[in-house]
């Protein structure tokens, strides 16, 4: 299963719930991928501990289809979980590409000879529908979207589903919305509750029935390297990050 943590909004925790969702399937067993996509690289420096030891990135084998990803995949910091690193090149990516007839079959070619050695493969994409994003939805097989519960939270959700629709009717007709994931969720506020009413009356079933509150210690830990399970293996966050993991293991059964 390849998964996309995809919303073109900004500050939802799409690199907060990469790292984590990640972690926590490694810690019950499972071989992960994590794919950065994001030029600002935030997955890269959180978890891998010295990715300057590359001097390519994920840029490098996106512009030259010679160039094998497995020289960009490092080790993270937790067993079972792999990181292909990105660098800030990445966002040279999107101009490079514009005009090219596969511009956005490049990482789903990129990941073909690696997927079979992962039960699963993250990607971690920037807050844009443009062509890097574009590259993660033709990739994925699957479509995880965190969604905060904060006012003015769908907006722009009318132009993600939008282009979903158009890669499964042109690139990836297989493409499937897994779930939503609602984050930075605070239950004492009366807005964070309508919100969430608002999200299920949008989404239904594909909401997750775990959501992820607001955590100064998931805040903290990419600052030290570490996932949460790590950090602070007691805390709430981890906590609900393994129940994320558990019910995307029950969806990813149906």
């Amino acid at each position: 299963m390849i998964i996309a943590v995809t919303n073109q909004k900004g500050g939802v925790g799409k690199t907060t719930t990469c790292i984590n969702l990640s972690a926590a399937l490694a810690i019950m067993g499972y071989r992960i991928l994590l794919v950065d996509m994001d030029p600002q690289a935030h997955s890269t420096i959180s978890i891998v501990k010295n990715p300057n030891e590359s001097k390519k990135s994920l840029f490098d084998i996106l512009m030259d289809k010679n160039q094998r990803i497995e020289e960009i995949i490092f080790r993270s910091n937790i067993p079972g979980l792999d990181v292909a690193i990105s660098k800030i090149s990445m966002a040279k990516l999107e101009p490079a590409l514009i005009g090219e007839f596969d511009g956005h079959y490049r990482l789903r070619d990129a990941i073909g000879p690696v997927k079979s050695m992962y039960d699963f493969v993250l990607i971690d994409t920037p807050p844009t529908l443009g062509l890097i994003t574009l590259n993660a939805l033709v990739a994925a097989t699957h479509i995880l979207i965190p969604i905060q519960s904060s006012y003015l939270c769908l907006e722009g959700t009318d132009d993600l589903l939008e282009t979903i629709d158009k890669v499964k009717r042109i690139a990836n007709p297989d493409l499937e919305i897994l779930g939503v994931v609602i984050t930075l969720h605070d239950k004492r506020t009366n807005i964070s509750k309508d919100v969430v009413d608002r999200i299920i009356e949008v989404f239904g079933d594909k909401v997750f029935k775990t959501y992820i509150s607001k955590s100064v210690k998931l805040e903290e830990s990419p600052a030290y390297k570490e996932s949460i399970f790590t950090f602070a293996p007691d805390s709430i966050g981890a906590i609900q990050y393994k129940e994320i993991a558990e019910e995307l293991l029950e969806r990813a059964k149906n």
